[in-house]
């Protein structure tokens, strides 16, 4: 009886001894996976020209996240005892989801433009806020990895049950968070220092800055001087349209002067006429 109890220990420490090298080779197996099934997508998408084929094998990504998550948990279960190998499979998966989309996009728009003649894509900023912005999104997908990574730690740790064995699974959280502060000391000295560029390559954005300011005034320059005679006529035209009508107002009428008789009008009859003479008119006596 006490025979068989030993020898049940010692068959479930030797499966609890061969259990942690499968994570590890199901850990390289899924980064191999990743690399694979991030080319056939790729390639897919921009060689073979299925857009949508591509697409869904790049969103098979995730999966291979899915089956190490569901062999890890299955591995504790089957009584494998914590080790790194749990706490490097719980890492790889966050930062796998906080940094994994950020890879896949840099590759994407490197494979549009070498493959689909696409437009070659921005690199990333060197100087200034906008390269701190740049870490501080970057420092955000590590917080996001560590975070998930510590959500899968704690709950192998629950379902372990057991603290004489998560001590392991433990020290990978305070590792996890480690990364995160150190990461995000690096990011901060980007925004308290911000890099400068280089002396030569700030004189030539300046002469730059210089010609185009020149180039914008001559325009503006120009602009002006051709709407300036413009709207010196439209305000002259009216001026002078007053001008005119006033200068005829304030002539006097000529009417007839020394008996000259005025000129007929054009619906007049012979009668009115004779009666513009002298001649014609009754006198007054």
């Amino acid at each position: 009886m006490q025979r068989g109890f030993v020898i049940g220990d010692d068959a479930r420490g030797a499966r609890r001894r061969h259990a942690g090298p499968m994570v590890v080779t199901l850990i390289v197996i899924c980064e191999v996976g990743f690399w694979v099934l991030l080319a056939a997508g790729l390639a897919t998408r921009y060689v073979l020209r299925m857009p949508r084929t591509g697409a869904a094998l790049l969103l098979c990504e995730p999966l291979l996240e899915v089956v190490l998550l569901v062999v890890t948990a299955v591995d504790l279960r089957g009584g494998a005892e914590p080790s790194w190998r749990h706490g490097l499979a719980a890492l790889y998966i966050g930062y796998t989801v906080g940094h994994g989309h950020r890879t896949v996009k840099w590759l994407d728009g490197h494979a549009a433009h070498r493959l689909a003649g696409a437009p070659r894509p921005a690199g990333p900023p060197r100087y200034g806020t906008a390269r701190a912005r740049y870490e501080g999104r970057l420092w955000l997908g590590t917080l996001l990895g560590a975070a998930v990574a510590t959500a899968l730690l704690q709950a192998a740790v629950w379902y372990v049950d057991d603290p004489s064995r998560v001590g392991p699974l433990q020290s990978w959280m305070g590792g996890a968070w480690r990364a995160v502060a150190i990461h995000g000391v690096i990011a901060a000295s980007y925004a308290i220092w911000p890099k400068k560029p280089p002396k030569e390559s700030r004189d030539e954005n300046r002469e730059e800055t210089r010609d185009e300011n020149r180039d914008e005034n001559r325009e503006e320059n120009r602009d002006e001087d051709r709407q300036e005679p413009m709207a010196g006529t439209s305000e002259q035209a009216p001026r002078e349209r007053l001008r005119t009508e006033g200068s005829e107002r304030d002539q006097p009428r000529q009417g007839p002067r020394n008996g000259s008789a005025r000129p007929p009008r054009e619906d007049a009859r012979p009668e009115d006429h004779l009666q513009d003479r002298p001649e014609a008119r009754p006198s007054r006596r």
